[in-house]
């Protein structure tokens, strides 16, 4: 029998190390061997199961399973989960978990898309640092104005974080949505719109907002108002990203609104790098599943709640 399936000396270095704290180097002078030895010895017993390292998170983050399972199940970069609470404190909790993965991961000389909604008004009240990036470049996803106030546009969205970072940033001078079909070919053949998502497609990451059925969107309802009952071919559409309703596997929907609306379009969305998507809700379970379906989305900032109905 070799010296690394020696349990009994195998039991005797683990001790030495995780109990008494004893560097390698004089275990190695105790045991008689070599230190390169020593850590092939601490490997063998981990890979036996004579030492076990348990990472005790539950009280510090109690939800670090719950993360990792829709990880696996959706092939997630990463996910974070917030506690559930009422809708308007869980939505600042997810806008601030958002701020914080966005100072986590941000770089300069990025560009970086932004959609708009009122959980990503939320994520830019709760930006808070020390440092700048005077290098980035921050770039509307989708247009804007329509009835509804314009603290949640993306325009809005973007000056205002590029004032906290001190970074640079570009306006898209278009609205969320026009007349017709026609409208809309005219309205992105414009040399200044045209810029503005050729810039876009080309970010390192984007930030979006995820929507539920067009009932419940806050832009479809300030264009139709009172008349959305009225405008009910929404079909397959069980959500939107960008403002682009979405199928159940996410692909672009049946929906006339898509053939009017002035967003990224989706396939352009797919081949930024990092797309992070914020959102939670019940509402919009289905919007997010498809949205992960149709691997729209590499990092999910949610709640607890809205996470757990994900797995079921």
């Amino acid at each position: 029998m070799s010296l690394l399936e020696d349990r009994r000396l195998l039991v005797r270095i683990a001790q030495l190390y995780y109990e008494q704290g004893a560097n390698q180097s004089d275990i190695a002078k105790e045991i008689g061997v070599s230190r390169s030895l020593i850590s092939k010895y601490l490997s063998k017993a981990r890979e036996m199961g004579i030492v076990e390292i348990i990472i005790h998170d539950e009280v510090i983050h109690p939800f670090s399973q719950l993360e990792r399972e829709i990880e696996r199940l959706y092939g997630l970069k990463e996910v974070i989960c917030v506690p559930t609470v009422g809708n308007e404190s869980s939505k600042a909790r997810i806008g601030a978990a958002a701020g914080q993965y966005l100072l986590r991961v941000i770089k300069d000389g990025q560009t970086i898309g932004v959609s708009s909604g009122t959980t990503l008004d939320e994520m830019v009240k709760s930006i808070a640092t020390n440092f700048y990036y005077r290098s980035v470049t921050f770039v509307p996803l989708v247009g804007g104005l329509g009835d509804e106030k314009v603290d949640f546009h993306s325009n809005y969205i973007v000056s205002k974080l590029a004032e906290s970072l001190q970074a640079n940033y570009k306006l898209l001078h278009a609205p969320v949505m026009v007349d017709s079909k026609e409208a809309k070919e005219i309205v992105i053949q414009q040399s200044s719109i045209q810029n503005i998502f050729e810039l876009a497609s080309r970010s390192d990451i984007a930030i979006v907002g995820i929507g539920g059925i067009p009932q419940h969107s806050t832009m479809v309802k300030s264009y139709f108002g009172r008349k959305i009952r009225e405008n009910n071919d929404f079909n397959d559409s069980i959500g939107d990203i960008c403002y682009n309703f979405i199928d159940e596997n996410g692909n672009v929907s049946s929906y006339s609104w898509n053939e009017k609306v002035i967003s990224l379009p989706i396939e352009k969305l797919k081949e930024i790098p990092m797309v992070i998507g914020v959102a939670a809700g019940l509402e919009k379970v289905k919007a997010i599943k498809a949205s992960l379906k149709g691997k729209l989305i590499d990092v999910l900032i949610t709640d607890e709640l809205t996470a757990m109905s994900l797995l079921q």
